[in-house]
């Protein structure tokens, strides 16, 4: 059974703003699914959730701790955001990762001027948003046609950016913009926009967007019309737009994305309270095997693609110059991992899942809010277009080295030096230790017995000599296999090289907490999720074993009844349900 959190698991202020939110089941909590799900269906913003976190400070948990703000961890502020997505995705996107997205860009590549009156907006529960993409051009920001061209008095503002998330309530933008007419990466910039000191006249609102999820977030765009600017709004250099834009994205494509695993354990949660209230052929749906097997499944895919995100999210503290490997592996594989799981339960719910009343009434809201995860910001094409030209020189830098990733990689919750956002880097020039550490975590694995233990060697084994066998094939793949036009096979390559990264977090976390007498500690999660990842590519995931099966819903249930996150860290959870 799962133990306590070790004291540095948790920051305070978690438990406090938890508290402050209340259970999420509760149909009398003002602040729980329910209330969302009202909020939603008129398509407005979840205003007593937005009140509930102006008075938590959320903003502040988006600003360094040398700005007067609260980040100096990201996995503390993935944990937190994980306790609003738990109830509401769109108040987790619509309230605070906008404006997190957009300060990103501020910390990596601001001047101190541009940072501080950053901070003072999102320390006082104002906002920033982030204009990035353009409709014709997608995730081709080299197409840009929004330019800032240089003016009488400095640049001029010319064009549209059409979906952009709270731009009509921000007090700041960061725009993506063309600052050159030549051809070339070095030909844009990043703005900051105070919109309090722009002239009148030039600036017009784009309508709003509706959407099918996330309701209730202010989706529209702008266009200006040469609107005058200071050459000091530029971010950093000019002409270091894309790569001041490529070094955000490694923390904003791994952090996001593990913000909406706080959903999904809502969406388990509900899904274990429904099947065990509802009976069939005179007994519960949660004594039915089929029924075991598939949630126990999801909860070994919900521990996977939150192990992964755990440790690709410490690696930006403890290997920043690795993370512009992690960020897309982690796009790629979690955001695909946790609609998955979404669509398991759905199955198991049957048509309760689109229902709008009755107590499976927040599934489909959560179900349409989570589809973001996976195009929202860059899709996970993208991630993969961009994996698949590193993988030779990995081969050859790499992949059949000894070198190992350290030990606090794998910790949980333990420490962690205060994040540099100045330490990311554009290209990790095939340097990669992740997918090495499980050669060398099976050389120290601990002795054991059982099944469990026996299937987790095996699978370990396996995912290792994979790592050997794509080094074979990957060397040797000739430039014209590299670009966008790259056969399928081809792209199969980097699913294969997610999937050896995913197993050596797996395998490595469950071998460092060897001791603690936590659920992390046991063979069979670990095992559970290297089963599940040897599924050939195109085929059906398949079910686990009775040995792998049964120690995970039986954990599953002890969360739910013991109010514990589905985490790979059992953190304390505001209410009980199931």
């Amino acid at each position: 059974m799962t133990t306590a959190l070790a004291p540095t698991a948790v920051p305070a202020r978690l438990t406090a703003l938890e508290s402050a939110l209340g259970d999420p089941f509760a149909d009398d909590n003002p602040l729980g699914l329910r209330a969302a799900l009202e909020a939603d269906e008129r398509g407005e913003m979840f205003e007593a959730g937005e009140e509930a976190l102006h008075e938590y400070g959320l903003g502040a948990e988006f600003v360094p701790t040398q700005y007067g703000g609260r980040l100096d961890r990201l996995d503390h502020l993935v944990e937190i955001m994980r306790s609003v997505y738990r109830r509401d995705p769109c108040l987790g996107l619509g309230y605070g990762a906008s404006s997190f997205i957009a300060g990103v860009n501020l910390w990596t590549a601001g001047s101190d001027e541009q940072r501080r009156h950053a901070a003072e907006l999102l320390s006082s529960g104002r906002r920033v948003a982030v204009a990035y993409h353009e409709l014709a051009h997608g995730n081709d920001m080299a197409g840009t046609e929004f330019t800032a061209l240089p003016g009488p008095a400095g640049l001029l503002l010319n064009g549209r950016k059409e979906i952009i998330t709270n731009v009509r309530r921000a007090e700041a933008v960061v725009i993506f913009a063309r600052t050159a007419q030549r051809p070339g990466s070095r030909s844009h910039s990043q703005l900051y926009v105070d919109k309090s000191r722009l002239p009148g006249g030039h600036l017009k609102y784009l309508p709003r967007y509706r959407t099918s999820g996330m309701r209730g977030v202010q989706l529209g765009g702008i266009e200006f019309q040469n609107c005058p600017l200071p050459e000091s709004a530029v971010l950093g250099t000019p002409g270091h737009g894309l790569e001041n834009a490529l070094r955000s994205f490694q923390v904003t494509r791994t952090t996001l994305v593990s913000m909406f695993t706080g959903a999904v354990d809502s969406a388990l949660r509900g899904t274990v309270g429904h099947v065990r209230n509802r009976r069939l052929y005179g007994r519960t749906a949660a004594d039915l095997p089929h029924i075991r097997a598939v949630l126990a499944a999801a909860f070994s895919d919900l521990l996977t693609a939150d192990c992964f995100a755990t440790v690709a999210t410490r690696a930006l503290h403890l290997l920043p110059a690795q993370t512009p490997i992690h960020s897309l592996a982690v796009k790629f594989f979690v955001s695909r991992t946790i609609m998955d799981v979404m669509n398991q339960l759905s199955a198991v719910l049957g048509a309760h899942f689109y229902l709008r009343e009755g107590p499976a009434a927040g599934f489909q809201k959560l179900l349409r809010d989570i589809q973001p995860a996976g195009f929202g910001h860059a899709a996970r094409a993208a991630c993969q277009v961009s994996l698949l030209p590193q993988l030779p020189l990995l081969a050859r830098r790499s992949w059949l080295g000894e070198a190992a990733a350290p030990a606090e990689l794998f910790r949980p919750g333990a420490g962690l030096p205060p994040f540099d956002f100045r330490q990311l880097v554009i290209s990790a020039a095939g340097r990669e230790t992740l997918s090495t550490s499980l050669a060398a975590g099976l050389a120290a694995m601990p002795d054991g017995t059982g099944p469990a233990y026996t299937a987790l060697r095996a699978h370990g084994e396996y995912f290792a000599g994979e790592l050997v066998t794509l080094a074979e094939e990957c060397a040797s793949l000739s430039p014209a296999e590299l670009s966008v036009g790259a056969k399928s096979h081809t792209y199969d390559l980097t699913t294969r090289y997610v999937k050896v990264l995913v197993a050596a977090a797996c395998f490595e976390t469950w071998r460092h907490a060897q001791g603690t007498g936590a659920f992390l500690a046991e063979p069979a999660w670990a095992a559970a999720a290297l089963h599940r990842l040897r599924t050939p590519l195109g085929a059906p995931r398949p079910s686990l074993p009775d040995c792998l099966e049964q120690p995970l819903w039986e954990e599953l249930l002890h969360r739910c009844a013991g109010s514990n996150g589905l985490g790979i860290l059992p953190r304390p959870l505001a209410g009980s349900h199931g």
